[in-house]
């Protein structure tokens, strides 16, 4: 069984014990990230929602983020900056909730427009605690990328949910 399964399951308890909830943008990823959340029994008690957006209709249309904006802001897709944006802006959009978790990149088997290879991804969560990270596997194996995105950014959520002070719903 592959790891996210088991990083689903520990994240699941981890926000039911802190009674916190969270959504998920996920481009390259492609839905393995909800998909490993939504596995695990009483999913519902944590998962507010997701979006895969993948495209800039997507995007747009899901988190309400435009390429306008992120022109005009400097930000292109597939970096850290994004990421975090995109983390907020999920998070946001589901209400008052305490994590937004995104991941964005290039699964393969070529890499993306702005020059960065496959197998490059930018991975945050944004809550209680902000945390941003860049992976590159180095493999042009696009199945495997996406598994291997998915479990670096249950693994960052797993770290945030372990450090990170407890969630003081905003009024």
């Amino acid at each position: 069984m592959r790891d996210i399964l088991v990083l689903g399951r520990e994240a699941g308890l981890l926000l039911k014990e802190r009674g916190e909830k969270i959504a998920v943008a996920e481009t390259s990823a492609g839905g393995l990230i909800a998909a490993s959340l939504l596995a695990q029994p009483g999913a519902s008690a944590y998962f507010a929602g997701g979006a895969i957006t993948y495209s800039a209709r997507a995007i747009r249309g899901l988190v309400g983020i435009s390429t306008d904006e992120m022109r005009e802001r400097g930000i292109r897709s597939s970096s850290e900056p994004y990421a975090q944006w995109l983390a907020e802006a999920v998070r946001a959009k589901h209400g008052r909730i305490a994590w937004g978790l995104a991941e964005t990149g290039a699964a393969g088997p070529q890499g993306n427009p702005y020059g960065d290879p496959a197998g490059h991804t930018c991975l945050a969560v944004h809550g209680p605690l902000q945390l941003v990270r860049t992976l590159r596997t180095g493999a042009d194996d696009r199945v495997e990328n996406m598994w291997a995105f998915a479990e670096a950014a249950l693994a960052l959520l797993v770290e945030a949910l372990e450090t990170a002070p407890r969630w003081v719903k905003e009024k």
